[in-house]
């Protein structure tokens, strides 16, 4: 043994003892695994187009079940389609029996081609669209980020619009537009949740008298004005 005269005639430092020795496997983790069986290969799983996944059985190349779900037609387009048939059914009927053909130099075309027109495309439209659903077409999902389908109607809401335009329905001929339209632009504000009533009173007010003026003097329609005919 030798020392090192640097660190006072030490003896050098030495390894830890042998290692140990890996234990050796026994008799039966010698034994090599046995293999499952493989299972016989059948006529359906070597179709044209199968294929087995790990999650489950072999499926048909191409095909997704919400893919085919989102392909089958909805039926209940169908009434759609039944209710735009009928009304140009009937446009073209009410056109072709009802409407007169008075005709002069200032309207040498008369005034049954263009409903009879209407009705046609109508017509036209109901077939594109029978083909479309048919075909398996539908409409986009509500995509609107504040919309949840799964909440009830807010019946309150829906009230009090139609109270709303019942009450300008009423009041139309009686008050004149200018304040039935005022009621009614105030009353669907409030009804959709704004509490600013003065201000919400003044937009109002404005609307109905450029509505009022806008119909008779853009339009040559004249609004009722009722307890202001004289004023406006």
């Amino acid at each position: 043994m030798t020392t090192r005269p640097d660190r006072g005639g030490d003896p050098p430092s030495r390894p830890p003892g042998v290692p140990a020795i890996p234990a050796q496997p026994g008799p039966e983790a010698a034994t090599p695994p046995v293999a499952a069986p493989t299972p016989p290969v059948t006529a359906d799983a070597t179709a044209a187009g199968a294929e087995r996944t790990p999650e489950g059985p072999a499926t048909t190349a191409g095909t997704d079940p919400e893919v085919d779900a989102a392909r089958q037609p909805d039926r209940a387009q169908y009434g759609v389609v039944a209710f735009l048939v009928l009304v140009g059914g009937f446009v073209i009927f009410d056109a072709t029996t009802r409407v007169g053909s008075a005709i002069n130099t200032a309207d040498p075309i008369g005034p049954k081609p263009v409903p009879i027109l209407l009705g046609v495309l109508l017509l036209v439209i109901a077939v594109i669209y029978a083909v479309d659903v048919a075909r398996g077409g539908a409409g986009e999902p509500e995509a609107g980020e504040d919309v949840d389908l799964s909440l009830p109607i807010d019946w309150r809401t829906v009230l009090l619009l139609v109270g709303a335009f019942l009450v300008n329905a009423v009041l139309i001929d009686r008050l004149g537009w200018v304040i039935s339209g005022t009621i009614l632009f105030w009353g669907s504000a409030y009804a959709l949740g704004n509490r600013h009533y003065v201000r919400n009173l003044l937009i109002a007010v404005a609307l109905s008298l450029i509505t009022f003026y806008t119909f008779a003097i853009g339009l040559g329609v004249d609004l009722p004005a009722g307890v202001l005919q004289g004023i406006l």
